[in-house]
């Protein structure tokens, strides 16, 4: 999931940007099945470090299915309608100043505006979602490290 943020620095309107994140989902699938069997069996508890590699996985399938809705919108913005105007509002004036994004506004076309900034949106949020999670399982599994040493 690490790699999978650097696929966000590449720009949205780039047919590389979906290509790169098809292959490390690609190369994440085969990574997992190696870790398959070098992974010990336990009894009833579902290993931590099984519940990270899902949530990679998982991860990167959403960053993949946000890639292809934003250069959807952002590659094919000239056959859409105008930007509705609480849309517009919503984003381009509340999340546009959340993202700080460096571009005039009145300069770009809505929809192409609209793309960056969510595409902007959401790398903050799946940033902040692969820190929360390893920082949860990290927490999780020094807790039951601790269990461990008292019995």
């Amino acid at each position: 999931a690490p790699l999978g943020i650097s696929g966000f620095l590449l720009p949205p309107q780039s047919v590389d940007r979906a290509s790169f994140k098809m292959t490390l989902i690609l190369g994440y699938t085969v990574f997992l099945l190696l870790m398959n069997d070098l992974l010990p069996v336990t009894g009833n508890n579902l290993p931590l470090i099984n519940v990270f590699f899902s949530l990679c996985l998982a991860l990167m399938v959403a960053s993949l299915l946000e890639t292809i809705l934003i250069t959807n919108i952002v590659c094919g913005s000239h056959d859409l309608p105008p930007l509705p105007k609480w849309l517009r509002i919503l984003v381009l004036k509340y999340l546009y100043a959340f993202t700080l994004l460096v571009t005039d506004v009145l300069a770009i076309h809505d929809w192409f505006m609209f793309g960056q900034v969510i595409d902007r949106v959401l790398f903050i949020m799946y940033s902040l979602f692969i820190v929360v999670s390893l920082s949860t399982i990290m927490v999780l599994w020094l807790y039951s490290y601790s269990l461990d040493k008292r019995s």
